[in-house]
């Protein structure tokens, strides 16, 4: 389990994603205040492990997800949803995934076999979109 903690983004800040022990996991150092909102997370090593930008060119809020200099995942906010945030996440040469009810401070459980890095990538986009729809 991984621990995200509340406005880990705010003002291009940096901050760690922690194991539940406290451990840091990946590093993540904020640049929301660039043009394409892009975060890069780090290893505890200090080497880039994947990163976060927005698309600007979306008609709605939508964030590409990169690891290892290739495009891996695009988290796009639906437009209308009655009851709370909802996002999918398309995985390219995968399955989509659903995601919502996003909280302040989040707990990520990835199950056994799945991609631990492209599910917090996932989350701290979804993180970005939900802070800029709040800031305007």
């Amino acid at each position: 389990m991984y621990v995200i903690r509340e406005h880990l983004l705010r003002l291009g800040e940096d901050s760690d994603i922690t194991d539940e022990a406290g451990q840091p996991i990946l590093h993540v150092d904020g640049k929301v205040l660039s043009l394409h909102h892009r975060l890069i997370l780090r290893d505890p090593a200090g080497r880039e492990a994947g990163q976060v930008h927005r698309k600007l060119a979306a008609l709605r809020p939508a964030y590409e997800i990169t690891v290892g200099g290739k495009d891996v995942a695009e988290v796009r906010k639906h437009l209308f949803t009655p009851f709370g945030e909802r996002f999918t996440i398309d995985v390219h040469g995968g399955g989509d995934m659903e995601i919502g009810g996003m909280t302040a401070s989040y707990a990520v459980e990835v199950a056994p076999g799945e991609d631990d890095l492209l599910i917090l990538a996932s989350v701290l986009a979804l993180d970005l979109a939900i802070d800029a729809e709040h800031d305007h």
